[in-house]
């Protein structure tokens, strides 16, 4: 997908977004739990949206997580890929999302929610960007600005980081030094 052949508004509201938050299982995971019974939980994550994510973050748009589990795994994960900004047992997500705006003072129009999921519908109905997944339920989908063609946990976290630095200009750079 080029700039040329995403639909205009879309581009317009990614353009614009200066943050974006993510939910975990089912997004950055494909959401399967896999729990130990000495309570110890295990979560599959994707190497190309870890490299995704960095990119995106050296571009200049800073990351969020905002998931209503919480996990050790998930901090261990956010630290490797320095995100610093995580909100982990977000009963309220949207108040979560709407502190977090007021305290970087960012606009919610300037920011994106990734989520998958009906818990996840009041943020992605407030940000200025909405994106789910293929296998989220249709109601999701339905208040969804970008869809990925990629599923949760096998690359859809790096096709959305990939789509904002395609609209914000920012790709090619990012990708230049592979391609020396």
């Amino acid at each position: 997908m080029t700039v040329e052949t995403m639909n205009p508004a879309l581009i317009a509201r990614a353009q614009k977004i200066r943050l974006i938050a993510f939910d975990v299982d089912g997004v950055m995971t494909d959401g399967t739990l896999f729990l130990a019974d000495d309570g110890q939980e295990y979560k599959g994550f994707n190497s190309l949206d870890g490299h995704g994510l960095k990119m995106l973050k050296s571009s200049g748009v800073e990351l969020a997580i905002i998931t209503g589990r919480t996990s050790r795994v998930v901090t261990q994960r956010a630290s490797n890929l320095g995100i610093e900004i995580i909100h982990q047992g977000a009963h309220d997500k949207l108040a979560v999302y709407e502190a977090l705006c007021r305290e970087l003072d960012i606009a919610c129009e300037a920011t994106a929610y990734m989520g998958d999921d009906v818990v996840d519908l009041p943020v992605m109905r407030r940000a200025g960007l909405a994106i789910s997944v293929p296998a989220a339920p249709e109601l999701v989908k339905a208040h969804s600005h970008y869809i990925t063609a990629r599923e949760a946990g096998h690359g859809a976290v790096r096709e959305a980081c990939e789509f904002l630095m395609r609209a914000q200009g920012t790709l090619d750079a990012a990708l230049a030094p592979y391609l020396k």
